[in-house]
Order: C-alpha cells, then structure tokens, then sequence
C-alpha cells in the first residue's frame, strides 16, 4: 500500500520538465487539460515503497523527478534488482490489476500518477497516450535487452561504463540537449546501489569508477557530479559501438 501523502505540485501538464519524454508528450492542449482532471503528485523518501509486487494497483504514472528501482523477490527471501525507473519513465500497466515487481524509490521521488481507470478511459479514446506508452514499452524492451548484455558479457569496468553511458544519456535528452561537448549530470545512485544493480563488490565498484577517473574518461566533482567530456570514448569503454542514439 502506498504509505505516502499527496503533495500539491505548483505546475500544469505544459509546464511538466519530463513533458517531452512522458507518456503525454504527444498530447494535445484539450487531452491535456483532461489529464489535468485525473492527476495528482505524490513523493516518496529514499527508501520507500511506492508499490508491492502483487499489491492492487490504482493508479499508474511518470517519474518526474528522483529515481526508482525494480526489484523481484525470490522464494528464499534474497531481492534481486532488475530495473531503474528514471525520470519520464512509467510505472503500472494499464489493464493489469496488480504490480508485477516492488517499485522502491532509490532517491527522493516525486511522480505523476493518474487515476487508472480514468486513464484506461482516455486511452481508448485518446490514440496519442496509447501509441505513446506503445512506444516506451518497446523502449522498456530494448532497455532490457541491453542489460542483459551488460549483466551477462561485459567486465566490470564495462558495466560502469555503460551504465554511466545510459544516465548521461537519459539526462541529455531529458534537458533536450545533444551528445556533443561535455556532459555533465549528477549521478542518482549510491556507490552501493551501483554495486547491487550491476552485480559487483562495492570495492569493484569504487576501484573502476576511479580508474575511469585517473585514466581521463570521466571527471568527477565529489562522488556524484559527473562531467563526461568525450561520449564516444565513454561509449568505447562500455563495449559498445552505438552511436550513443536516445530513444524518442
């Protein structure tokens, strides 16, 4: 259940910072105000549950600031982390009753929820919202194909590689920016969550992380700020050979 209190966010639909990238990027100004209808924002703490894996959903929604995990718990108990939900990113299945994994806010959270049955209405009737969910589904698909890749061939300095490559990435395109020149972001993982997420020992984690440092792929401003100053050669060091392309 959801342990939080509804917030009253000072902002319309227009004036939204992940408007772009969210599941009403496409909308229009009348679909808009009749979101306006069915929203509202609720904040979550670092640390908090924002849903259960087979708890009754009734709402879905957009990160819009902060970040979130996935997380599956196995029948011995151990929790295994399978996703990260950044800004833009949407949370439940509209037509599904019940959450498949524990969402849980890594960083304070705030999100975007819509009432899902008002939502699922609008849906049907509203092809924008529908074509753009499709499309970050298959967002979400692609995502988790790549992971795969970097939990299952990549070394360690190519998991940290890559997944720095993937926040730069979603930050330039949050702030609509290009991959030219510097990129500078702050990363919104704990040394720790890093090493849960990917897999590795803290201690791996910190020695690539400074390797990455001393041997000029990132810069770092205390242990979060990040400046990237070549994407390409981030991406080389990730193993990968894309173009750095961000999903739309």
């Amino acid at each position: 259940m959801l342990k939080d209190e509804t917030i009253a966010v000072p902002q319309k639909c227009g004036d939204c910072p992940i408007r772009h990238k969210a599941v009403c990027a496409r909308c229009e100004p009348q679909e808009l105000e009749q979101l306006e209808q069915i929203k509202y924002y609720r904040k979550f703490e670092a640390g908090q549950t924002v849903i259960w894996a087979g708890d009754r959903m009734d709402f879905v929604g957009s990160v819009v600031t902060g970040i979130a995990s996935l997380t599956q718990t196995m029948e011995d108990g151990r929790t295994q982390m399978v996703g990260l939900l950044l800004p833009s990113d949407f949370v439940g299945r509209p037509g599904r009753d019940g959450a498949v994994y524990n969402v849980v806010a890594t960083t304070d959270l705030v999100m975007c929820c819509f009432r899902k049955k008002p939502f699922e209405d609008m849906m049907v009737i509203t092809p924008h919202i529908a074509h753009r969910l499709l499309q970050m589904t298959l967002d979400e698909l692609d995502a988790a194909r790549e992971w795969m890749l970097v939990l299952g061939r990549k070394t360690a300095r190519e998991k940290i590689a890559s997944l720095l490559s993937i926040v730069a990435r979603r930050d330039a395109a949050l702030r609509q920016m290009g991959m030219a020149g510097p990129l500078v972001f702050d990363l919104p993982l704990t040394r720790e969550a890093m090493a849960d997420y990917l897999g590795l020992t803290l201690e791996t984690v910190s020695r690539q992380i400074s390797a990455l440092k001393r041997d000029g792929v990132i810069e770092l401003a205390g242990k979060r700020h990040v400046t990237v100053p070549d994407f390409l050669r981030l991406m080389e060091e990730a193993g990968d050979d894309s173009d750095g392309g961000m999903p739309a």
